[in-house]
């Protein structure tokens, strides 16, 4: 890697920890090209990224962006697992880590807040932003169909009357 090929990286790097709404930072060593492959799969489609960068390089990124305080997890063979969506890289590294013990995961940030691994684990565990929001649709929907039944009971009620008037009007 030449100069401007570190500093471009560096650059991506430090806005992709200013815009990410989590990052994780994991072990990596003894994963195979193909467990690789299959999580960077799995982040993508969760609207995650996985970069492997040298430590040296991922520290001077990390400088002047909220998660700063997370420089000393990078010590080893190290990857970097980030998402706009605070739970969604958490959550993928987290059901990765559990099928494979080659990755171990360190820590990682939420904005300012610096992560120990189980706080990555606990924050796996709460539901994504999506999922938050198809719940507070349903609850917003629910009173509005019990509203609309509630208004349209009276009125079949009614109708329900004229057609029993209706038939004793026929039958006399």
């Amino acid at each position: 890697m030449d100069r401007a090929e570190k500093r471009e990286l560096v650059t991506n790097l430090n806005d992709a920890f200013k815009s990410a709404g989590s990052v994780v930072v994991a072990h990596y060593a003894g994963i195979t090209v193909a467990q690789m492959n299959d999580l960077r799969t799995k982040m993508r489609a969760a609207g995650g990224t996985v970069k492997v960068a040298k430590n040296r390089l991922a520290k001077i990124a990390l400088q002047g962006t909220e998660s700063e305080n997370i420089v000393d997890l990078f010590t080893g063979q190290t990857l970097i697992a980030y998402s706009e969506d605070p739970v969604a890289a958490p959550k993928v590294a987290s059901d990765f880590a559990k099928g494979n013990d080659k990755l171990i995961i360190l820590g990682g940030a939420m904005g300012s807040t610096a992560l120990d691994a189980d706080g990555v684990k606990a924050l796996a565990t709460l539901p994504s932003l999506d999922e938050l929001r198809a719940k507070l649709v349903g609850m917003v929907q629910t009173p509005a169909t019990r509203i609309a039944a509630v208004v349209q009971a009276p009125a079949g009620q009614l109708a329900r009357v004229f057609g029993a008037y209706a038939r004793k009007d026929e039958a006399a």
